[in-house]
């Protein structure tokens, strides 16, 4: 249906009256009709100015004028944000909700056919761009909260510049509510480079009284949010409100707090102690009724509210009517552990710039007061703005889409941030488990569905995959419960499943949301594989109870959507699993998995102590599992490897089967010298070093020869420190390992012999030339040269001589062609060092006379002569030296 108003121009005076924003369309409109190529400008502005409300229909004229039919798509970090600003913009338009102006999000979609203004989040505008990148049928987008540093909206920023190089029509507008829009200006330059022009509309806010109000403990333990802290904020929200009261009674109240824990705790606590008063729960969890509620005006014959809110309020939506600002200080932020590759959410300071746009809410419609539940000290200590989250967030979906972009890793995109290069690089791992993408990172076909369905790509392998074993009904049933967020009953989820499906469960009503929606994509998908019309959704064929059979089911599901989290028992008295990650983690005692020889993990959590029996990560959720459905769902990982140990001085090698990190079979193989054999004792070579062989004096004086040639000249004298040598064992090592592999013991290896392989020729008839193995003394000894070690940048050749064999000798010998002096330790007639030079005539013309004063009454039978320039060089005591003279 077309509404009749669907082409008219949208009638900016009265969409933007009262509106601060109002005054900078004239400077947006001169911006954008003035781009050279494609059109582009960055408007910053802050929280509450009208900039969402008023900067789509100006763009949606200005296209319409040159004669586009195109649609302008505005993206919204959140949900709940992207309905509000569709019902606003429509509401002050006159129209219905989505004949002109409506929205799209996962799950729900209010649009039609001729509307002009479509509201998405930044993920729905990805999957659009990755489906078509000339963007047919649009003509514009809006990039809302970008400062907010959401990684889908710094993703579309990078794809949006190469999409920008196709349609040099498109115009593109991004809008911040700080001050780092000039960084989003020079992401997107016109056509001769220069950044987007900047249009800033600084808003006059009414007064603004702030109230440090701390808390007499801390905020923050161990655990999390200290639930003393959030008592805390309760009290200090019910005391400023009614005292705000007596002075305004229309006023209402929003209150900051991380997390959805958090909000419902504060709010049942404000329910207690406020009379009066309708206090509301706003966070993305909330059943979209309750949002929207909360979001809403209310009419004067309402109560006045508080609405307790997550970060989800603090920018992106307008909560009208407040002039109290309650804030915690916190904000929940994704934190990655490299170490175990798992990422979880943390509470944390907010940021001081997210502080400010807190606050700022209380002063848009009159003057207002934000208490802030911490001292000045705090928030001056605060990071000035939030990290981006491409810094610290689970990269997994994030690298799917730029593989299917054809960009792996991010490579090529003029990205805000890169990604990290570690977490890339695990998220690749992860989808290579998947069989998403290839060793290069390549997206496979596998990866191009995964990346079509809306949907986290492990759980859509698990909703996809798992409906051909399980039904299409009990796979979206498991994918809702792992990926909506539900507390797990003892973090058994085939337990809290039963409880889903019994309606005995607080979650209930948005988890069967979510499975009707992720059904129909199962079916879709089923339908669209195999070219038949979908099957209608329905309930379970087989409604099983706790059976061994459902709780496979479960388990698939839940390994098939985290192949790398497939994990094994490994220490029963610790209930201590290894996943085929390789990361270690502790399952809590008690708990209705104890025991169990195999799990499906969907959340592991880093954690300390007793929990996690050194570990230093804890399993949150998990479904039993039985080891030949964990081979089946991990197919990616298993892996049949030859792999060699060295023990006892001899090589042993075995054939392992193993998924990931998991080893489910080791069997001795006899040995044959066959190439996987090799592979493997090369292989354990590189692991353990080659002190596992050892190192003869022979080898290890070499080694030390060649490796002050290669430090004193390089090339092309080899380098032969550990990790080069390692390196590159199927060179100069190669017959060894074929020995090694026949079963010849190690201590009949020696390694000179290899290590002459390495001499460069001809320049290897220099060796005994710039590196000698012995020197030449003037008594006619030819005394040993020690080396320094291969790993000591700064060693030096050392001569280890007695005193009496060095008389007149002044000239200090120098080696590798005259660039390293010898170091002399000059030996006691016991030989022990008296002296240590590399100037042996500053020893005889000073030190020497201190050196003979304290040694001849010690040593009288030597020589020890007052003029040593003039003196015999010998290595007999003095009597013998007469008796020779």
């Amino acid at each position: 249906m077309v509404h009749e108003r669907a082409r008219a121009p949208f009638e900016l005076g009265r969409i933007g009256s009262g509106l601060p924003f109002a005054g900078a369309l004239d400077a947006l409109r001169d911006a954008i009709e003035h781009s050279s190529g494609a059109p582009a400008a960055v408007v910053q502005a802050p929280p509450g100015s009208g900039k969402t409300t008023l900067v789509p229909p100006l763009v949606t004229n200005l296209v319409a004028g040159r004669g586009s039919t195109g649609r302008v798509v505005v993206t919204q970090p959140r949900r709940v944000a992207v309905r509000a600003a569709a019902r606003r913009l429509a509401s002050l338009d006159g129209s219905p909700l989505g004949a002109r102006a409506g929205y799209t999000v996962r799950g729900d979609r209010r649009i039609d056919r001729g509307a002009q203004i479509e509201f998405v989040t930044p993920g729905v505008l990805l999957r659009r761009v990755l489906d078509d990148p000339g963007l047919d049928g649009v003509a514009a987008v809006v990039l809302d909260e970008v400062h907010e540093r959401s990684l889908d909206t710094d993703l579309l920023v990078g794809l949006l510049g190469e999409v920008r190089q196709l349609r040099d029509d498109l115009v593109v507008v991004a809008m911040s509510a700080t001050v780092d829009a000039q960084r989003f200006a020079e992401l997107l330059p016109a056509a001769d480079g220069t950044p987007a022009p900047l249009v800033d509309s600084p808003a006059q806010p009414f007064p603004l009284e702030v109230r440090w109000r701390p808390g007499d403990g801390p905020r923050l333990d161990e655990r999390g949010v200290v639930r003393g802290f959030l008592d805390h904020v309760a009290d200090e929200t019910a005391s400023t409100f009614t005292e705000l009261r007596r002075r305004h009674p229309d006023a209402d109240a929003l209150v900051f707090v991380p997390g959805a824990r958090e909000v419902r705790l504060v709010a049942e606590r404000l329910r207690r102690t406020v009379r009066g008063a309708e206090v509301l729960e706003l966070h993305g969890r909330a059943p979209t009724a309750q949002q929207d509620r909360a979001i809403a005006g209310r009419s004067e014959h309402d109560p006045p509210r508080i609405v307790v809110s997550t970060a989800v309020a603090e920018s992106s939506l307008t909560v009208p009517g407040v002039r109290l600002v309650v804030d915690s200080g916190l904000a929940r932020v994704p934190r990655r552990d490299s170490v175990r590759g798992m990422t979880g959410l943390v509470s944390r300071s907010a940021s001081r710039a997210s502080s400010e746009q807190r606050a700022g809410r209380a002063a848009r419609q009159g003057p207002g007061v934000v208490v802030r539940c911490f001292d000045e000290r705090t928030f001056a200590a605060a990071p000035a703005h939030p990290t981006p989250e491409i810094a610290s967030a689970d990269l997994v979906e994030a690298a799917l889409l730029l593989a299917c972009w054809g960009a792996p890793g991010g490579v090529g995109l003029s990205l805000p941030d890169a990604p990290p290069a570690l977490a890339m690089s695990d998220a690749l791992a992860v989808l290579q488990a998947l069989g998403a993408v290839d060793d290069a990172g390549r997206a496979t076909g596998t990866g191009h569905e995964l990346a079509r369905i809306p949907a986290d790509p492990r759980l859509g392998r698990a909703l996809v995959v798992g409906a051909g074993p399980v039904g299409a009904r009990e796979a979206a049933e498991v994918t809702a419960l792992v990926g909506g967020d539900v507390r797990a009953d003892g973090g058994d989820l085939t337990t809290t499943l039963r409880a889903l499906r019994a309606g005995r469960h607080p979650d209930e009503a948005r988890w069967r949301a979510d499975v009707e929606r992720l059904e129909r994509i199962a079916r879709w998908h089923t339908a669209d594989r195999t070219g038949t019309a979908p099957e209608p959704p329905g309930p379970s064929a087989d409604r099983r109870t706790a059976t061994t059979a459902e709780r496979t089911d479960v388990g698939l599901v839940v390994a098939l959507a985290y192949p790398d989290r497939v994990a094994r028992l490994v220490d029963r008295d610790a209930s201590v699993y290894l996943l085929a990650s390789g990361t270690r983690a502790a399952l809590p005692p008690g708990g209705p998995l104890d025991g169990a020889p195999w799990l499906a993990v969907a959340e592991a959590a880093r954690a300390q102590g007793r929990v996690a029996s050194g570990t230093g990560a804890v399993v949150r959720s998990a479904a039993w599992l039985d080891e030949a459905t964990a081979v089946r769902a991990a197919e990616p990982l298993r892996a049949t490897v030859v792999a060699a140990s060295f023990e006892g001085g001899r090589v042993t090698v075995r054939r392992e089967e193993r998924i990931g990190a998991i080893l489910r079979s080791s069997t001795p193989v006899t040995a044959s010298g066959g190439a996987d054999e090799r592979a493997a004792v090369e292989a354990a070579l590189a692991s353990s070093g080659l002190d596992v062989i050892g190192w003869s004096a022979a080898a290890d004086a070499l080694r030390r020869r060649l490796g002050l040639l290669h430090r004193e000249l390089g090339d092309p004298w080899p380098d032969v420190g550990e990790e080069a040598l390692r390196a590159r064992l199927d060179g100069w090592l190669a017959p060894e390992i074929g020995r090694l592999t026949s079963g010849v013991p190690a201590s009949r290896i020696d390694l000179a012999d290899p290590l002459r392989r390495l001499l460069p020729w001809p320049a290897a008839a220099r060796l005994d030339e710039l590196v000698p193995e012995r020197l030449a003394v003037p008594s006619g000894s030819h005394v040993r040269i020690d080396y320094p070690s291969v790993d000591d940048p700064d060693g030096r050749p050392v001569v280890a001589v007695k005193l009496q064999e060095c008389f007149g000798w002044a000239q200090t010998p120098r080696l590798v062609a005259g660039r390293v002096p010898v170091l002399f330790h000059l030996l006691s007639p016991a030989g022990r060092p008296v002296a240590v030079t590399d100037d042996l005539a500053s020893f005889w013309s000073g030190p020497y006379a201190q050196v003979r004063a304290e040694m001849r009454g010690r040593y009288p039978k030597h020589p020890w002569p007052e003029d040593p320039w003039a003196a015999t060089p010998t290595r007999r005591t003095t009597r013998g030296a007469n008796r020779d003279a």
